[in-house]
């Protein structure tokens, strides 16, 4: 193994980059709908629409580097080849059972591993960071809303009880002397966490060159914005209660919010200042020796001429024969479910006894029934998605029990639970509902053929199972619902009945 001369590094490059170029617009081309539905988030979420600077930032990260780069040849490298095909067909799952986060996370990587393919082991090495940054593109971490949720409440819950004034709490909603409130989406912090932790990044590998300072302070870009949530929260709620409920409630809550959040990020900013190692990026210099000193390998002549024409055709596979697979959508046809007149001393009654409806997305078919015994109700909900799709999947973090801000109804619990008494049910969600003048104890879960349950996730890869095994994507959302008048024990006995009910129902759909 020799050092690559630098005089020929020049008339290497025009040609890798222009192969380079090729086959990222191939990436960008075929796997079009995954790139359009990351910038139409973007663009509509405020949450991510910083994911528009993210390309920029990592290009001008690369430019930092080009006295490095200019150091080394670009050398094909084989091995990527495989992990390209690994890729797509992640894309290309993801793609089939509408699981949008992998399915872009899956196209982004694709960028990557085009340049290690086509640039080589020692380009990636100095350009690993930049090109690890493109992930913050992929609009992840609505996931972590619930949880941040339950955590800004208890902590502005024990701020409050820490001055001394009363509180009644109950879920993420809670009353003080002064007023109501609640934590709703916009005030769990994703939207703060999830910039800090993209700004942060960028912030550390420019500051520092250890990765223990890196480390340490990634983690401070983490947990202060959770910690500094709370305490906006629980300020809002004083600043509001100390003036009688006329500051912090309006635009000015908002306002404020992100006033606090800039006040944050500059004091990690300048904390990190007293920190921060002297000219952190010419360590790029120290990457152009290494690469230097060990350039890449220089696959066989052969090898390295069919790299790219390899890397092209497994780019362009996985959209082919996703275009292949596609076909029409299930017809949604006529959909008969017999269920009984009456089960267990309940019948079938023709109106309901609440003033609460589901808020499921698009279902191509909805069905309402309620029955009651005496004085007892149970309310079944059924939305059938013939063909999953975008925007109308079972399976979905839009389809909600009840929307954020209902002028009636609210949901304050909810949690797994397993009911045992039913065999073929794996597993419910179980949730509590309250209205002025009404609470309901709720069970839902999905049913894709003989599988009954309420994992996302499992549901997910029996969706996938019921494709490939039989070319189709049905899947039905159940709910079942009644009055809570007591004893909650009573109240799900009453739903397992009516679930035992609806499982044996739902057999002729397998």
């Amino acid at each position: 193994m020799r050092q690559v001369p630098t005089q020929n590094v020049p008339l290497a490059w025009p040609r890798a980059i222009g192969v380079l170029i090729g086959l990222v617009g191939l990436v960008v081309l075929g796997m079009a709908g995954s790139f359009v539905a990351m910038v139409e988030i973007w663009w509509r979420s405020e949450t991510f629409a910083h994911g528009f600077l993210i390309a920029p930032i990592a290009l001008y990260l690369v430019y930092r580097k080009r006295d490095a780069l200019q150091r080394l040849a670009p050398r094909p490298t084989f091995w990527a080849v495989p992990l390209l095909f690994g890729c797509g067909a992640v894309w290309s799952l993801a793609r089939l059972v509408d699981v949008a986060v992998i399915e872009q996370a899956a196209a982004v990587a694709m960028l990557p591993l085009v340049v290690w393919a086509v640039l080589g082991t020692a380009v990636v090495r100095v350009l690993l960071f930049p090109l690890a940054y493109l992930f913050f593109m992929v609009p992840v971490g609505e996931g972590l809303i619930p949880p941040l949720m339950d955590f800004t409440a208890r902590f502005t819950v024990g701020a409050i009880r820490l001055v001394g004034i009363p509180v009644f709490v109950e879920g993420t909603f809670f009353s003080i002397p002064s007023g109501n409130w609640s934590v709703v989406e916009g005030c769990s912090g994703v939207r703060y966490l999830i910039a800090s932790v993209a700004l942060g990044a960028l912030y550390t590998y420019l500051s520092f060159k250890s990765w223990v300072r890196r480390l340490c302070f990634m983690g401070l870009f983490i947990v202060v914005p959770i910690i500094a949530n709370g305490m906006r929260a629980f300020m809002i709620v004083m600043i509001a209660h100390f003036s009688d409920m006329k500051l912090a409630l309006g635009v000015d809550h908002f306002i404020y919010g992100w006033v606090f959040f800039g006040l944050v990020m500059f004091l990690l900013f300048t904390l990190g200042l007293f920190f921060q190692e002297a000219d952190a990026e010419t360590s790029s210099g120290a990457e152009a020796k290494s690469g230097a000193a060990t350039p890449n390998r220089r696959p066989s002549g052969r090898l390295a001429l069919i790299t790219p024409w390899a890397a092209g055709a497994v780019v362009a596979l996985w959209p082919g024969l996703m275009w292949i697979q596609s076909g029409p959508d299930n017809e949604v046809g006529d959909w008969q479910l017999a269920l009984p007149e009456q089960f267990s001393g309940y019948r079938r009654a023709r109106s309901s006894f609440t003033t609460w409806v589901p808020a499921y997305q698009n279902p191509d078919q909805e069905r309402h029934f309620w029955f009651r015994r005496g004085d007892d109700w149970i309310g079944v909900y059924l939305a059938r998605y013939a063909s999953q799709r975008q925007n109308a999947e079972l399976i979905n973090s839009q389809n909600q029990w009840v929307p954020q801000k209902h002028p009636e109804w609210q949901q304050v619990a909810r949690s797994a639970h397993m009911p045992a008494s039913v065999v073929a049910l794996k597993s419910v969600s179980q949730g509590v509902l309250r209205s002025p003048s009404q609470r309901l104890l709720v069970w839902s879960w999905d049913s894709f053929g003989a599988w009954h349950g309420a994992s996302p996730y499992v549901g997910k890869l029996m969706n996938a199972y019921q494709q490939l095994r039989h070319g189709n994507d049905e899947g039905i959302g159940i709910l079942v619902y009644t009055p809570i008048e007591g004893d909650e024990g009573a109240a799900r006995e009453r739903l397992a009945g009516a679930a035992n009910v609806l499982v044996q129902a739902l057999e002729p759909l397998d």
